[in-house]
Formats: C-alpha cells, sequence, structure tokens
C-alpha cells in the first residue's frame, strides 16, 4: 500500500511538474513572439515616422519613397485620394529611401521642413518641381534650396540651421537599415499591415489595401 502511495505521490509531482514546466515554455514563447512583433512594427513604423490619417486606424500602409523618384511622385496623387476614399480607415506611414545620387540633402530638407510642421507642403512642392531639381537622376540640392522659398510660411533661415542637426544623418541611416531588411530595395515600395506590395502597380495596391479592410 505504501509504494503505491509512493508511486502515485511521484506521478502527480510529474504531472505538476510537466504542466508548470509547460506553463512556464508557452509564457516564454508568447514573450519572445511578442518581442518579435515590436521589433518587426518598428521596422515598418519608427517613432520619429511621418503618420498621415488616423493613427488607429484599422490598415497600416507604409510607403518607402524617395524625393528625387519620378514614380513617386506620379503616385503621389493616388494615394492621397486612396487615403480620401477610406478616411479613418487607413494610416499612412511615410518612410525615407533616398536612393538617387544626392537625395539625402532632399531628405534633410523634408526633416527640417517638418520641424516647422511644413513636411507635406515641401514634399508636395517638391514632387511638383521635381524635374527642375533632378537631372540624370541626380539631385541638385542648390537648385531645389533655390527655388524652397517659394513655399508660403517656410522659413529658410531656421532651414539653414536645421540641416546642420547631427540627427538627420542618423535617421537616414536607419531609414536606408529598415528599407534594406525590409527588401524594399526599390521606390515606392508599399507595404499594407506587413504585407509587401509583390507586383508592383495601382490596382494591386488597391487590392491589396481592400483585402486587409
Amino acid at each position: 500500500m505504501q509504494n503505491k502511495k509512493m508511486v502515485l505521490f511521484t506521478v502527480i509531482g510529474l504531472i505538476v511538474l510537466f504542466v508548470a514546466g509547460t506553463f512556464m515554455y508557452q509564457a516564454n514563447e508568447t514573450k519572445k513572439y511578442e518581442e518579435l512583433a515590436a521589433q518587426k512594427a518598428k521596422l515598418f513604423q519608427r517613432d520619429y515616422s511621418i503618420v498621415i490619417g488616423n493613427k488607429d486606424a484599422k490598415v497600416q500602409l507604409v510607403e518607402f519613397f524617395d524625393p528625387a523618384c519620378e514614380t513617386c511622385a506620379q503616385f503621389h496623387p493616388y494615394v492621397k485620394d486612396i487615403m480620401k476614399k477610406n478616411e479613418g480607415n487607413i494610416k499612412l506611414v511615410l518612410r525615407y529611401a533616398p536612393f538617387h545620387k544626392g537625395s539625402d540633402m532632399a531628405v534633410k530638407m523634408l526633416l527640417a521642413a517638418n520641424e516647422q510642421g511644413k513636411f507635406m507642403d515641401v514634399l508636395e512642392f517638391m514632387f511638383y518641381t521635381q524635374r527642375y531639381w533632378t537631372q540624370h537622376h541626380e539631385v541638385k540640392p542648390q537648385i531645389l534650396w533655390r527655388i524652397l522659398p517659394k513655399v508660403k510660411g517656410l522659413d529658410m533661415e531656421k532651414m539653414s540651421k536645421s540641416m546642420n542637426n547631427p540627427e538627420f544623418d542618423k535617421i537616414i541611416t536607419q531609414e536606408l537599415a529598415d528599407a534594406k531588411e525590409l527588401g524594399a530595395s526599390k521606390t515606392p515600395s508599399y507595404f499594407v499591415n506587413g504585407k509587401p506590395l509583390q507586383t508592383f502597380g495601382l490596382d494591386n495596391l488597391v487590392q491589396l489595401i481592400n483585402s486587409e479592410l
């Protein structure tokens, strides 16, 4: 009888240890996946990222763009239209991918403009005037700088001081690293709730967004 009790207690003890071990393993795995998800989420949206629209929207549309990219300029009105038609349901996260020679200077101008609350005004001005300050796929910062004062309300003296901000170089480095990690090797590159737009095209982008809505 005593032996039977010992065996029973041993079995119960092993079951308890197994259950406890399983619980701890699952808890650790959950924590690990949560940390990986958080780390992955940062690749799509950094604390400094420009976010347009409802920040709690169901759909996150991430766009890696280059101010000197002709296709980015062409697609910009279409993206604005998509946002307008789905107001409140989509948040647009704009990420920098200065792949063209000299584009890093254009990005710094956007970062400086953002400090004045003029990011979108300057971005749209850049897209509209792109043919004047890009030559053979290369940015001519001097030309862009000369025409920027045409943006209403833009303080060029403040812009000049902001351009020396060492944080801007860090941001550009981080943006390029994230683009590389996510496989965004061309501009524009789009991600919808973490899913890449594998076949480029407006209709495909709309379909991917609608599938998440």
